[in-house]
């Protein structure tokens, strides 16, 4: 074991600890598909007003084919695409996703992973977030008395074991608000759209009531003419 204090190590760790802030790299939520109202476009403007105040060299991992496009269409640096994983996948499918970003981080790549993702509220509202990934932020310290801890095997292996977690559960985390949130607005997108096709049926359908009725008006003013002319025709 190793006794250490947990102030030195949070400030040693490089997890925790970046002094630069740029250049950031985003992982980027979307659903796969569109019909979901507005909830795509809320999400990529919500990134392009991120970066927009990023200096150049941010990078974006798109986890959805709706933020694929739009990153392209931006011409935004994309370094890589995660999508067609279901709407309930498990920590070892975006494992992958996971490691892209720390290896990344670790290598000072980037000094910035933050998570772009629609946070469920209700099933009226979702809101785009961005969230810091890394580096983690340590728990506040001030006003406690720090006291020695004997880590096994050591410290820092411990903390990489719980910062990969701390990871994995975060990027979890947002890829199922994402499911949710996409559910939650395609239900809302199909129940307007149900409603507007209601509205239309009747606007139509009195449309046609209307055509109908002065139509047979008309035929019914034409047959009283006709007999009043042949009535008159033939007295005379």
């Amino acid at each position: 074991g190793q006794v250490v204090y947990q102030s030195a190590v949070l400030q040693e760790h490089p997890f925790l600890i970046r002094k630069e802030e740029e250049p950031v790299l985003v992982l980027h939520f979307t659903p796969d598909k569109g019909l979901c109202g507005g909830l795509n476009t809320r999400l990529n403007h919500s990134l392009a007003g991120f970066l927009s105040s990023r200096q150049s060299g941010s990078r974006v991992i798109a986890v959805g084919r709706k933020g694929r496009e739009f990153v392209l269409r931006s011409r935004m640096d994309l370094l890589a695409e995660f999508s067609g994983m279901g709407d309930a996948p498990g920590i070892a499918d975006l494992r992958p996703l996971c490691v892209l970003a720390t290896d990344m981080f670790e290598r000072g790549e980037s000094n910035r992973v933050y998570l772009s993702y629609p946070r469920f509220q209700s099933v009226m509202v979702q809101r785009p977030v961005i969230e810091r990934l890394l580096p983690a932020e340590p728990p506040a310290t001030e006003g406690r008395r720090l006291r020695d801890f004997v880590y096994e095997p050591d410290v820092n292996r411990v903390l990489d074991a719980l910062i990969t977690r701390y990871v994995e559960a975060a990027v979890y985390h947002a890829y199922v608000e994402c499911v949710a949130s996409e559910y939650s607005a395609r239900m809302v997108a199909m129940h307007n759209a149900t409603d507007s096709a209601r509205e239309l049926v009747e606007d139509m359908t009195m449309e046609l009531n209307k055509a109908r009725q002065t139509a047979i008006t008309a035929e019914i003013c034409d047959v009283a003419a006709g007999t009043d002319a042949l009535t008159g025709g033939w007295r005379g």
